[in-house]
């Protein structure tokens, strides 16, 4: 009994660290994917579709006040995910690999290089045409699937590399959010950017006047987004905003809990009779160490601990299922304009060459130095996985075409050389690997 019991305890605990392990999250989005396509391709088609364009609000006599169930996914629930983007860019900026111009150079510099040559391959075969619009496209890398494929490689690749292209991703995400925010808004409303100007001078006031309450800033974010949101900007750039006025510092220094604990611990005597209810005393001690616990939490990394598995495991996925259904008929046209080979070869040629060269530059003109662990076969190679563009791309192909059967055949794109560029970089490093020993 006590082996059954222990191998299931084994077997749970496998479960939940594979679950709760960062490259889970690529998997989860693959699964959504994967969902989406079946369901988009079968006899539920119709009901996929009529779902998720499903208006969603409340209505005011003749005024409705709200948005279709697609619109809610991709405007409002990815707020947080750009939400937590920003956090984590804010993050790498003050303590991570962004933090000093030695270590941000060479991977800001192959991000930037691995999103202008994408974006002018794209440019450069659709110039001229109603789709030249999609050059966004092929410019972002999907951080989930690029760190979770580099999870399951492992010993494979040094450990040097996997911090290079996580880096780089966010980079890219920060380069994606700024052309977002220039490329694919509205008509722009004075008045309302006017507003959303207020609200960001309120949010940096409360920073300074050292407010930690992450309610307060919340509450401001609302507003924030409906302001750009209404002045024709894009809205996510309301999230990346509010990220980077979420403060830092904790209200008390860690110090000050280890005191508190001290003195509860030395003062509080145990009852000699366990009691199921608690009394007074007990129930005001738990409630001022939750809170002094609270005060010695950085806000930014809480709120960034309390987003992440809502954003791995429910707004990431839920977004690939409503957006990556694409139903292919016989007649499924490849041929608007240049579309699918601007896409593919942006992200599967042009993410690896554009990493690659500039990056090569970068080092031969003294600029930045390339670490010591990782060779340029390595850099090569981490380009392609940086072709996995998935979440920021199908985010882009949603707002960059009006007509649907574009929209469709940029999602089929983005698939394929999302897929294509995966394949590619695994087997390129297995072997590199294996040449190098």
């Amino acid at each position: 009994m006590q082996n059954k019991a222990t191998k299931r305890g084994g077997i749970t605990q496998i479960l939940t660290d594979f679950i709760t392990s960062e490259s889970f999250g690529g998997i989860f989005l693959a699964i959504s994917t994967i969902l989406a396509l079946i369901v988009a391709n079968s006899s539920f088609k119709h009901i996929y579709y009529d779902f998720f364009h499903t208006q969603f609000g409340f209505q005011f006599d003749t005024y409705f006040i709200g948005f279709s169930i697609h619109d809610w996914i991709n405007d409002v629930f990815m707020a947080f995910f750009f939400l937590l983007v920003g956090l984590e860019i804010k993050r790498e900026m003050i303590f991570g690999e962004l933090n000093s111009f030695s270590k941000a150079a060479f991977p800001a510099i192959a991000a930037i290089g691995g999103m202008i040559v994408p974006g002018l391959i794209y440019y450069g075969l659709n110039v001229g045409t109603n789709s030249a619009h999609g050059f966004g496209i092929p410019m972002a890398t999907d951080i989930a699937f690029a760190l979770g494929v580099m999870m399951v490689l492992g010993k494979h690749i040094p450990l040097a590399l996997k911090m290079f292209l996580v880096t780089l991703a966010v980079v890219d995400d920060l380069g994606a959010i700024i052309v977002i925010a220039l490329f694919y808004g509205g008509d722009i409303h004075g008045f309302w950017l006017g507003i959303s100007a207020v609200i960001i001078i309120l949010l940096l006031i409360c920073n300074n006047l050292g407010v930690k309450s992450l309610i307060v800033y919340l509450f401001f974010g609302v507003l924030l987004w409906f302001a750009i949101h209404l002045s024709g900007v894009h809205a996510t750039i309301a999230a990346v905003i509010l990220a980077f006025c979420i403060p830092v510092k904790a209200k008390h220094g860690f110090s000050r809990f280890q005191d508190s604990i001290n003195h509860w611990a030395s003062n509080y005597v145990k009852d000699s009779k366990e009691n199921i209810l608690l009394d007074s005393g007990q129930l005001e001690m738990i409630h001022n160490i939750q809170r002094i616990a609270t005060d010695a939490q950085n806000p930014l990394l809480r709120l960034e601990h309390f987003l992440q598995p809502w954003s791995a495991y429910f707004i990431m996925p839920l977004f690939a299922f409503a957006n990556a259904g694409v139903s292919v008929a016989s007649n499924f046209d490849f041929n608007i304009d240049h579309i699918f080979w601007g896409i593919f070869l942006g992200l599967v040629i042009g993410k690896p060459v554009g990493v690659f060269i500039s990056t090569f530059v970068c080092e031969k003109l003294g600029i930045a130095k390339r670490p010591d662990s990782i060779s340029w076969g390595h850099i090569l190679g981490a380009g392609m996985l940086a072709g996995i563009g998935f979440t920021m791309s199908l985010f882009v192909s949603a707002l960059a075409f009006d007509m649907e059967e574009s929209k469709e055949l940029a999602k089929i794109s983005i698939l394929l050389a999302s897929l294509a560029s995966c394949i590619i970089g695994v087997i390129f490093l297995l072997l590199y690997g294996k040449i190098k020993k």
